[in-house]
């Protein structure tokens, strides 16, 4: 579900850089994430690639790495390189990291649609997050979304090979990789369904699988500890008013004071979960997981139907004196739907690392919405 107009307000959101009430949500989740009884001084003093650190996932990895020294979790500052796409953007979104804190950040441009491996020096972690979540690319831009999933991971698995004091890798996969799974079902980590390669929208499934299974193969044939994690829908602070999926409208929808609107029955459900509660299940499966093996991060507490959503988000201010518009399917713009009507997760594999959600929809999406109040 897309929505397609793009007014003055969106535009103002879109291009407006973080402001002050954004900065501090940051910085407030950060808090929360490091203040998590996590082993963090594996990190003290390493380098850490990031991919997709300009992102709305890297971001967040970013700010949670730079922030563990300067929050006393190790006694060492970690040396944090961002890989992203755009430098100048990038210096942008990072433009309040303290000079301090800026000293052990390093911006490095690249794209992981090239068949090359990055010329870095060497990194003990990689986060590779880099990737086009959003399916409005699915069908326009099917090429850049399968190739930083499927050769970029290639080629960070073989950056961190060349190093022999590597620690390990956390690919960023997805939900997406289980493919059209018959019923109802809790998706547990080992119930697949079908991923028809052919299908345009399957650039972004087949891409995350084939990520997975080059993580699996370089572990097994190249010692090398690369862990798997699977985020479901994430939403928070720092996604973008052109993002595309159906929770980031509905909020921008709220954002610019409109009725927001439907483009469906409504009836696909959804486990949403909140930022900081999804990035402190990467680290969990980074620091305490098993190599090779995927983990679900989702809360499947929060399940929502779109339907349930829209009316949470349109009762949340009720000044506002919102309602939900059903709408015929407008034009797509590339925006290519997906085939699951019930999408949640059976985290217990996770939960047994000692993680767990607390956050719930009415707060977090509220949080959200805060965050973007100028």
């Amino acid at each position: 579900m897309l929505n397609t107009r793009d007014n003055s307000a969106t535009a103002q959101i879109k291009a407006a850089p973080p402001g002050a009430k954004m900065l501090d949500v940051w910085h407030e989740d950060v808090r929360y994430i490091v203040a998590q009884p996590l082993p963090w001084e594996k990190l003290s003093g390493r380098r850490v690639l990031v991919t997709g650190a300009g992102g709305f996932l890297g971001g967040y990895l970013v700010r949670t790495l730079l922030g563990l020294h300067a929050l006393g979790k190790v006694r060492q500052p970690v040396e944090v390189v961002a890989m992203v796409r755009d430098a100048a953007r990038a210096r942008a979104r990072f433009a309040d990291i303290t000079a301090q804190t800026a000293s052990h950040l390093q911006l490095s441009e690249w794209n992981l649609n090239q068949i090359a491996v990055p010329d870095l020096d060497p990194c003990d972690y990689i986060l590779h997050a880099a990737s086009q979540a959003s399916p409005r690319f699915y069908g326009s831009d099917p090429v850049g979304t399968l190739m930083p999933n499927a050769v970029g991971t290639a080629a960070l698995l073989e950056m961190l090979r060349g190093n022999p004091s590597a620690q390990g890798m956390l690919f960023v996969s997805s939900s997406e990789v289980y493919g059209s799974v018959a019923g109802e079902q809790m998706l547990a980590e080992t119930g697949y369904g079908v991923v028809d390669p052919t299908a345009v929208r399957s650039c972004y499934a087949e891409s995350k699988r084939i990520g997975e299974a080059m993580c699996a193969a370089w572990h097994h044939q190249h010692g090398i500890p690369a862990y798997i994690a699977r985020p479901f829908h994430t939403y928070g602070p720092g996604l973008q008013a052109d993002d595309g999926r159906v929770f980031a409208d509905f909020v921008f929808n709220v954002l610019r004071g409109e009725n927001i609107v439907m483009n469906s029955d409504g009836s696909a459900r959804r486990a949403f979960c909140y930022v900081s509660d999804a990035i402190l299940g990467l680290f969990t499966v980074l620091l305490q997981g098993a190599p090779a093996q995927p983990y679900n991060v989702a809360n499947p507490a929060a399940e929502l139907s779109v339907m349930e959503l829209a009316e949470l988000l349109a009762g949340l201010y009720p000044l506002k004196n919102l309602r939900v518009e059903r709408r015929a399917p407008a034009n797509q713009s590339g925006y290519l739907l997906s085939s699951f009507n019930r999408l949640v997760p059976d985290v217990s594999r996770l939960e047994a690392l000692g993680w767990r959600a607390h956050t719930t929809p009415d707060a977090g999406f509220r949080r959200m919405i805060e965050a973007y109040q100028i």
